[in-house]
């Protein structure tokens, strides 16, 4: 699993005019699956998610993480983040897993971030989605369960 992680200050997705999901102070975290993912890594990334520490301490220091803050996730699908730009300008996506794969183990990596104790919102899967952030930082973090477990 790949995800993009961003420190916002608020963060909302909207599917036909409709607002899905949306937090104030936490994470927008683009989440992509590939056909090797499993539960381990929705598991694995979830927590590394909950605990990495990038939120500033009373001395400035990015030493607390979202629990610490009383944070929250806005998680959204994004198959994008295995695209292939090896061969020509046009991105290939074979790396992406299958929507039938993908839809359910995504909905496992929210049920995972929630049951670490933060609040979690979520874009609509497969959906044509518009989202807005005001990023924190900037800070943006890219993990890869491939290159982290």
């Amino acid at each position: 699993m790949r995800a993009v992680i961003q420190r916002v200050s608020s963060a909302q997705v909207t599917v036909d005019g409709q607002v899905a999901g949306q937090i104030g102070r936490g994470f927008l975290v683009l989440v992509g699956i590939t056909h090797s993912d499993g539960e381990a890594e929705a598991h694995y990334l979830a927590r590394k998610i909950v605990g990495l520490r990038v939120f500033e301490d009373g001395d400035g220091k990015m030493n607390l993480a979202l629990p610490d803050i009383g944070g929250a996730i806005l998680a959204v699908s994004q198959f994008t983040l295995y695209s292939d730009m090896r061969k020509g300008r046009r991105p290939s996506f074979i790396e992406a897993a299958r929507p039938e794969q993908a839809e359910p183990l995504y909905h496992h990596f929210c049920q995972a971030l929630a049951a670490a104790g933060v609040a979690v919102e979520q874009g609509v899967f497969q959906a044509h989605m518009e989202v807005a952030l005001v990023n924190d930082g900037p800070v943006t973090i890219w993990m890869d369960t491939a290159e982290l477990m």
